[in-house]
């Protein structure tokens, strides 16, 4: 079933439970919002999505606005109120984020021309945590609360909370504890989510990147830390792993990862990582080619087969392989070697 309507005279249709902003979208229209996450529930909290719509007694937000038969929507109504708002936030944004992570508001304050006439509130009191992931900065904060929405609809966590009031309000670990004492996961979600950087990642300031502006590659691969195969954006400067994002239009994860899948990439470069095949020659292990090491594999397998049956291989498959690779695993044993001896660390 779907719903007709027009945004700024553009006559659109929409399925039936669409939100405004859902249908300013489809027509090309543009509304700010900061609080908004196609991942969480319709919040309405930053207002910055206000438009008017024919027959309202006052603004209403598209972000938390059903669409109805009809409607008729203007954006362009509300941009000096939009302005207004950006202004009051920036007032209480005390951070002027001298890492220059992404900030979604300093961004739109931009683009609308917009600077801050008072500072409002107070500097907050940093949060400090021994965790080495991730960290608070409540200076950068505008208490959207996507973070802590981020964490209890889609990790169905309460790791973070709103605390405080007034100009001592801020977001932090629940009770004030240390990430590390809480529910979190460290999944990096709530960074993922942030609009204005105030959590973000110690591993991505220890690496020097200052924001989603540096020169970094991005390479779409697939996380290799078990079979459900999360995509990942590989953020690569010099050939070198940085920082990883996960893929916002993936089926499979849709813009989720796990705390291996986010931030355990220290391994790709590590110094003690093999780079190279070894073979044990008269007791001691040397480097090989690839042919020889498969060589040696093949003839290895095959030479138990012949000495002692094809029941005397077992196969061990990996959690850390994909569906198709463990398959692939299996129709080995069971069409080549001739066993059903297969084994994997994710059986249950």
């Amino acid at each position: 079933m779907s719903v007709r309507l027009t945004v700024d005279g553009v006559e659109v249709e929409v399925a039936d439970g669409a939100t405004i902003l859902d249908a300013a979208g489809e027509a090309g229209a543009s509304v700010p919002t900061l609080c908004d996450d196609d991942r969480l529930d319709p919040y309405g909290g930053c207002r910055l999505c206000l438009v008017a719509v024919d027959g309202a007694p006052r603004p209403v937000p598209a972000c938390a606005t059903p669409v109805t038969e009809g409607l008729a929507v203007d954006t362009a109504a509300t941009a000096d109120l939009q302005r207004t708002l950006v202004e009051m936030l920036l007032a209480d944004h005390q951070d002027d984020n001298p890492g220059g992570r992404p900030n979604e508001l300093t961004d739109l304050a931009a683009m609308l021309g917009v600077e801050p006439n008072v500072r409002l509130a107070s500097p907050r009191t940093p949060h400090t945590d021994d965790n080495p992931f991730l960290t608070v900065d409540p200076d950068a904060c505008i208490l959207c609360a996507r973070c802590v929405r981020y964490c209890r609809e889609v990790m169905a966590d309460a790791a973070l909370s709103l605390e405080g009031r007034g100009p001592s309000a801020r977001v932090a670990p629940t009770h004030g504890w240390s990430f590390l004492d809480t529910d979190c996961e460290l999944c990096g979600g709530c960074i993922s989510t942030c609009p204005t950087g105030a959590i973000y990642e110690r591993s991505g300031e220890a690496a020097g990147i200052r924001s989603d502006r540096d020169e970094l590659a991005s390479v779409r691969s697939t996380c290799g830390f078990c079979g459900v195969g999360c995509q990942v954006d590989l953020k690569v400067r010099d050939d070198a792993i940085v920082k990883i994002d996960a893929a916002h239009d993936s089926p499979v994860n849709e813009g989720n990862l796990c705390v291996k899948g986010k931030f355990s990439y220290g391994f790709v470069d590590h110094p003690d990582r093999l780079g190279t095949p070894l073979v044990r020659e008269d007791g001691e292990l040397r480097e090989a080619t690839w042919d020889e090491a498969l060589d040696r594999t093949r003839d290895g397998l095959l030479g138990a087969v012949e000495r002692h049956g094809a029941d005397a291989i077992g196969f061990l498959a990996s959690a850390r392989c994909t569906n198709e690779e463990n398959y692939l695993l299996q129709k080995l044993a069971r069409g080549v070697i001739g066993t059903n001896n297969v084994h994997s660390c994710a059986a249950t």
